[in-house]
């Protein structure tokens, strides 16, 4: 019996923790700190969606003086159009503003999810905690950027080599997110216990595979308008019963 628990954990996936996340952000002593990620995000996408409201409300204004008044139907098409386009792509790049805006709570969410999960409780965490903790959590948010970076630029060259790079980048482009969507999120429990980036990566490494299925379904979800507003507190409760599952009591020597 003493062995069947590992082997239960392992037969866990990455894309199963993260669907967890959705039950666990709705657990009573949770609901609160959901709630400052959630509103983050929704401040975050609709102020920037609005600010392109009205540059697009300018543009086509333009487009419609420099077409013939028996092409103006084209406006009809043009709007949904823009409009889906926007939410797509603004979806990938407000997650990543989001989470900087929001890690210091980010962080203050995954410890009390990690205490629900394993019943036990430490120094209680409050908002002057978090304030005074936000130079050194920043700090780990700009070591991430400079590990994504160059990676991304190197995907993003990819797009540029013909035939075979043109082929290839799509799904690099892709396996690279879901990394660092898994980076990303599972980093926050690690920082938690002061557990160094580097550390934090190579444990990653040696469950690659669980970590790129739950990346890549935090991917997934995030190109989805509306439901990506609510990706980022699913993703930070689901990466923490993985961290609870997998991690924590390798990382941890009492």
């Amino acid at each position: 019996m003493s062995q069947s628990r590992p082997l239960v954990k392992d037969s866990i996936s990455g894309a199963d923790y993260f669907l967890r996340g959705f039950s666990l952000i709705r657990q009573p002593g949770i609901r609160t700190f959901v709630l400052i990620p959630l509103l983050v995000n929704f401040l975050l996408f609709s102020g920037a969606f609005y600010a392109l409201l009205l540059q697009l409300d300018g543009l086509f204004a333009w487009l419609h003086q420099q077409i013939p008044s028996w092409l103006s139907w084209l406006d009809y098409l043009l709007w949904p159009i823009a409009l889906l386009t926007i939410l797509v792509v603004f979806s990938f790049l407000f997650s990543s503003v989001a989470n900087w805006v929001a890690a210091p709570f980010n962080g203050l969410l995954a410890e009390k999810v990690e205490q629900q999960l394993t019943g036990q409780t430490s120094a209680e965490t409050g908002m002057l905690d978090v304030v005074r903790d936000v130079p050194r959590t920043f700090g780990r948010e700009w070591t991430k950027l400079k590990y994504y970076l160059p990676k991304a630029i190197g995907c993003l060259i990819l797009f540029l080599i013909p035939v075979v790079g043109q082929t290839l980048a799509p799904l690099i482009w892709f396996l690279f997110s879901a990394w660092m969507m898994a980076i990303q999120y599972v980093d926050y429990p690690f920082d938690n216990h002061k557990i160094d980036f580097v550390t934090m990566r190579d444990a990653l490494k040696q469950r690659r595979g669980k970590c790129l299925s739950f990346g890549a379904l935090v991917t997934l979800f995030s190109a989805i308008p509306v439901v990506n507003l609510f990706v980022m507190p699913v993703a930070i409760c689901g990466a923490t019963a993985m961290w609870v599952d997998q991690y924590r009591d390798e990382q941890i020597r009492d």
